[in-house]
């Protein structure tokens, strides 16, 4: 449906993406996973026409949309990472205004607005102002007005940053069911790996500008089909103790979360004898060992050297 082809920005001297292929099958719902500072944002902005590619084509059923994006603006919507609202108009006028800039025929406006304030759950709060908001409502109204117009393909960057729980999950089950329901196209970017484990079925991890892996969410994951990861869960995190795994000679990936240390090993490789043996030079207090598959999470990281939302 769409297709991206050797998309490239440069600015100055700085090429900020370089050459990035993907493409979006009707209906379905993609992941770009990447760090900060990785590319998505810019990438995302080519993509749907707000800035000029430096090389590159996007081409929507075959036909290029560089120099006529009509045709694609008309169908897809886009939801920023910054709020995009009117905080002195209420949420129905918020939706009202950019209808209208949709030029949806008057008789069927108010009938779409009431639709889109059911779907993102906010009908109750429609004629409050927008600056009287949570942060979480804000992002539910930003997606209304990116569904307004009845979109075939809507992008998401990151729209879950900085809300509430309650907020969150209704956000991705709305998306969820958009996906399902109306076979809408998700192109979807976020910092929260589960997220994306819960909404996409294939996936794109970018770093410094490239596409470094792509496939479904199996395919990614068994890049480490050979490894195996070792969860250490300690009372207390003790970086010589931490240093001292790292050294280990077939230690070839270590992260820590909360009070949790994760090695990813080869298969064949036993190691929880000089864990513990470590663990007691170091004085330290381990609580459990779990032998598990690596994650997505851990995929990133061995492909990256960062944590998604490093």
């Amino acid at each position: 449906m769409l297709e991206v082809i050797d998309l490239s920005k440069q600015f100055k001297h700085k090429k900020v993406v370089n050459s990035v292929n993907l493409y979006l099958e009707k209906g379905e719902t993609v992941g770009l996973l990447g760090p900060n500072g990785a590319g998505k944002s810019t990438t995302i902005s080519m993509i749907s026409s707000l800035l000029a590619p430096s090389g590159g084509d996007v081409r929507l059923h075959n036909e290029s949309i560089l120099k006529t994006p009509e045709k694609l603006r008309k169908i897809l919507g886009v939801v920023p990472q910054e709020i995009a609202l009117y905080m002195e108009l209420t949420a129905r006028e918020n939706l009202i205004f950019f209808g209208k800039m949709h030029r949806i025929p008057k008789s069927m406006l108010l009938t779409r607005v009431d639709e889109v304030l059911d779907i993102i759950g906010l009908k109750d709060r429609q004629k409050d102002l927008v600056k009287t908001f949570s942060g979480g409502m804000k992002r539910r109204l930003n997606i209304g007005v990116a569904l307004i117009h009845e979109p075939e393909i809507i992008i998401m960057d990151e729209p879950t940053v900085g809300i509430d729980p309650q907020s969150r999950n209704h956000i991705l089950e709305t998306v969820k069911r958009l996906n399902s329901e109306k076979n809408i196209t998700v192109l979807y970017t976020s910092h929260y790996m589960e997220e994306v484990e819960f909404l996409c079925n294939r996936l794109y991890i970018m770093d410094h500008g490239k596409i470094i892996a792509s496939g479904a969410k199996e395919e990614i994951t068994n890049i480490l089909s050979a490894e195996t990861a070792i969860n250490i869960q300690v009372e207390m995190i003790k970086h010589p103790f931490v240093e001292a795994l790292r050294d280990l000679p077939n230690v070839q990936q270590l992260s820590i979360n909360q009070a949790s240390i994760t090695i990813i090993v080869p298969k064949e490789i036993q190691l929880l004898k000089e864990i513990f043996r470590l663990a007691e030079e170091h004085e330290v207090n381990v609580l459990a060992v779990n032998i598990e598959t690596p994650s997505l999470e851990d995929v990133f990281l061995h492909l990256t050297g960062r944590k998604l939302r490093d």
